[in-house]
């Protein structure tokens, strides 16, 4: 870690350990735009994984020095003291308790990890892709040290999910070419685009990434998954109660917040029965869904919808700007991009880089699909895009000189980040964005799957029981069945989304209530700040100020949301 002084403030502090967790992490590196990471992968052994966590104690030790200094009492100091601390503390707490060891998902592991980082690297010149076959010949180590974890995993009989394993096998096959028609793998292809006078090199690179890829399989499918037999695929409650500090950065009466999920179904359900009525009379929400997706307004063709999430997306800047938000001129840009194949079936975003050289984007998975029905991509594309997950990251890049380096990029808290893009899936409806019945029961059908999330996750993960109340099952205990039968039930997607999606609720426990409870959050907050103002209450300045105070923990926002 680099050198701090003992004169150092919490925000110097914070910038040292993101200067020192780049060199460990040349991942991080590249999301942030650092030409020195490309060529380098992190090292996921266990040995690689104390290296960061003891960068996360030495920081910790520094923090509370840097805490009694008297400029540390500021506002900008006080809240990246705040963050740094809390986020830390439960990135420490996830390592202590080895959960490192038997990280696997159908959405987050390093091997998804090294997979996405090649689609977010510069590719303009004969350098980039140098620098991309570099890259690319180091991921048989990689991998190897993320074996190696999953290996002491098992020794010391800490298993992963078995649902989640076959799916991220699953997903092996298709990365590696198993799949394809033509047996090439995810990194052979990804290399077609690059120039003539490197194909030879960048050919032979991508095939040991390749090699490396199936290697993992083989071995995720010979030694882990047949070690798995009867392991759960759930957590229990105390280590979902530490991954939820985790995604969520405080601690939860997980009762309350399931009853909370519940509150907030029934109301849903009110709500999406009347505007199913007027899409379709006498028939139910999932009915007028179902009916949606044949006879509604839909995008045909890959490109096609691309093109028209653009044009969404620029649209919501044009009639935001100026009235409801204040945006600079490179946060005005946001790209639609098209997700690579074979991996989980949500839509995500990628932030832009510290320069904004590389600028905030919106992936779509496709799923092999062609036709795209509109209804539930418009609420979605403003929770991913505007005034989304990106007016809030780019905004954070954008004043990256006022809060700090640490604030403005590695920093985030899930629920914050999940919370403030269902707020703006609400904030357009406020709006009058969604003008008709189809978008609006998009918009709905969407906040219901958030509801869901906190129903089922929180249920299947602590075995809790389902109320009396319910019209599913009443008065049984939650099982990862129950719950994708229940999703399933409740959702207008398809199934192999739902499927997807407890897929990830089982391998990410507690990263899904987030959305939901993150939302609460930052409603409180707006309504205590109107409270507070009265008539002189600004929701354009309120609205700038919240998203230029940097990431909080569910425990701190509301708290600074009010007072702004």
């Amino acid at each position: 870690m680099p050198e701090t002084s003992s004169s150092a403030l919490p925000r110097q502090v914070a910038d040292a350990y993101v200067d020192a967790l780049i060199d460990l992490d040349p991942i991080t590196g590249t999301y942030l735009g650092v030409p020195a990471s490309a060529g380098r992968l992190p090292d996921f052994s266990p040995a690689g994984q104390e290296a960061v966590a003891e960068l996360a104690r030495v920081t910790l030790v520094r923090l509370d020095e840097a805490e009694k200094l008297p400029g540390a009492r500021s506002d900008a100091e006080r809240r990246c003291g705040r963050l740094l601390r809390e986020r830390l503390t439960a990135e420490l707490a996830v390592h202590e308790a080895e959960e490192g060891l038997r990280t696997v998902s159908n959405l987050r592991s390093p091997a998804h990890a090294v997979r996405n980082v090649f689609t977010v690297m510069p590719a303009a010149s004969k350098s980039d892709w140098a620098a991309i076959a570099e890259r690319l010949r180091a991921v048989p180590d990689a991998l190897d040290g993320y074996r190696a974890s999953l290996a002491l995993g098992l020794d010391r009989k800490l298993p992963a999910g078995p649902r989640a394993t076959a799916s991220f096998i699953t997903q092996l096959d298709e990365w590696s070419g198993a799949t394809a028609a033509d047996g090439r793998g995810w990194f052979e292809e990804f290399v077609t685009a690059g120039p003539d006078e490197l194909r030879a090199e960048l050919g032979s690179a991508a095939g040991v990434a390749t090699a490396a890829l199936a290697a993992l399989r083989d071995w995720m499918r010979e030694v882990y998954a047949p070690a798995l037999e009867g392991a759960p695929d759930t957590v229990g409650r105390e280590r979902y109660a530490r991954w939820s500090r985790y995604f969520n950065g405080t601690e939860l009466d997980l009762d309350e917040a399931y009853a909370y999920g519940w509150s907030e179904y029934h109301r849903l359900l009110g709500e999406m029965k009347a505007e199913a009525d007027r899409i379709l009379p006498g028939s139910g929400p999932w009915e007028a869904l179902a009916h949606l997706d044949e006879h509604g307004t839909h995008i045909e063709g890959v490109e096609e919808v691309r093109v028209w999430l653009q044009k969404l997306m620029d649209e919501a800047i044009e009639a935001l700007d100026g009235t409801h938000f204040e945006l600079a001129e490179r946060v005005r840009v946001v790209e639609s991009r098209i997700a690579p194949a074979g991996g989980a079936a949500a839509p995500y975003y990628t932030g832009p880089s510290e320069d904004f050289s590389r600028p905030g984007r919106t992936w779509l998975p496709t799923m092999g699909e062609t036709r795209f029905p509109v209804y539930d991509l418009v609420s979605t594309w403003y929770h991913e895009g505007v005034p989304g997950h990106h007016l809030q990251i780019a905004q954070w890049v954008h004043v990256a000189d006022q809060l700090s380096r640490y604030q403005a990029t590695v920093g985030g808290v899930s629920a914050n980040a999940e919370g403030w893009a269902l707020y703006a899936e609400r904030l357009m409806d406020e709006l009058g964005f969604l003008p008709d019945a189809e978008r609006r029961l998009g918009y709905l059908d969407a906040q219901m799957m958030r509801a869901c999330r906190v129903i089922v996750d929180i249920g299947m993960h602590l075995e809790l029981e389902i109320p009396a109340d319910s019209p599913f099952h009443p008065g049984e205990r939650w099982t990862p069945d129950l719950a994708e039968e229940f999703f399933g039930r409740h959702s207008g997607r398809p199934a192999d989304f739902v499927e997807s999606e407890l897929t990830r609720y089982l391998s990410m426990p507690a990263q899904a209530i987030g959305y939901k409870l993150g939302e609460r959050a930052w409603l409180l907050g707006r309504e205590r700040a109107r409270a507070a103002h009265g008539d002189a209450f600004d929701a354009k300045a309120w609205h700038m100020a919240a998203l230029s105070q940097g990431p909080l923990g569910l425990d701190d926002l509301v708290d600074e949301l009010s007072k702004l």
